[in-house]
């Protein structure tokens, strides 16, 4: 991803594209938007087929869209921008208030970078595209890295490290319970996020690992957000996962820039919800 679009562009003046049948909706966006990322430009349209011509008259950073348009629906039109898109690659994402059900029951094409769910918030999703086209490190963002693998372990140890990330590296599912364990007896010091690999080496999974993390830890998705690394391709597996509470998902190989902004974005939401209960207490 990152290659191609952003040699094309200058990040420092993004161009997004919003896709949506609503005008109050499109006009929300771009109002937080322009907030959060000064300089934008938005081009907003209110159906597939006058995206598809913005997009051709010139090349955007970013795509959001509806799942439901008045011509075709948000799908369509990603596979049609990958077809078409004068630019080597942009990034799609959907934006639905029914997105996690799609996700859970894995309805989102290859086509599509990503999804964002409407029930988080306008400003989140700001943050979220400010990923893509603007990212910035996440103050002291830790993550427990969960990889059997040295040679994986230590390449994605650096990738992390590179964009501002402490981590800290468990060789398998048992490892990040003891350190989960130790954490919370004070024993040992804080991480913000699991990252984890589906198949490792030991008598648990990755899969075992969340559910333990959710059931008998009971860490909720705001209090240890969990991004899972599959090369499992079975939408049945995948939709498993989440609905085991994995926060997301992450498909291998793994594609720098998209790991990336998935983790800061979760890492993000965390804080948040983390600074509304501290408020309200």
């Amino acid at each position: 991803m990152e290659s191609a679009s952003f040699r094309h562009l200058d990040v420092d003046a993004p161009r997004v594209l919003v896709v949506d049948g609503s005008r109050v909706v499109r006009r929300m966006i771009e109002n937080v938007l322009r907030k959060d990322l000064p300089g934008v430009e938005v081009i907003g349209c209110d159906n597939g087929i006058d995206a598809l011509v913005a997009i051709a008259d010139a090349p955007v950073h970013l795509v959001t869209t509806a799942l439901s348009l008045p011509d075709m629906d948000g799908l369509e039109l990603a596979r049609r921008v990958r077809e078409h898109a004068p630019q080597a690659y942009v990034p799609i994402i959907v934006v639905s208030g029914n997105a996690q059900e799609h996700l859970e029951q894995r309805q989102f094409t290859a086509d599509v970078t990503d999804y964002f769910d409407k029930s988080l918030g306008f400003g989140a999703l700001a943050a979220f595209i400010r990923g893509y086209v603007r990212p910035e490190r996440e103050p002291d963002g830790s993550v427990l890295y969960v990889e059997d693998s040295r040679v994986v372990a230590t390449a994605t140890c650096r990738m992390l490290e590179r964009h501002g990330l402490g981590v800290v590296h468990a060789i398998s599912a048992e490892d990040a319970l003891g350190r989960v364990e130790a954490m919370r007896r004070g024993e040992a010091e804080q991480v913000d996020l699991v990252l984890t690999d589906v198949y490792l080496k030991g008598a648990l999974s990755g899969g075992d690992l969340l559910a333990r993390l959710r059931g008998e830890f009971g860490l909720s998705k705001s209090e240890l957000p969990v991004v899972v690394m599959t090369g499992d391709a079975n939408p049945v597996n995948q939709s498993a996962l989440l609905r085991a509470g994995a926060n997301d998902l992450v498909q291998k190989p793994i594609e720098e820039r998209l790991l990336i902004t998935k983790l800061l974005f979760q890492l993000r939401l965390a804080r948040l919800a983390r600074q509304r209960v501290a408020e309200s207490a």
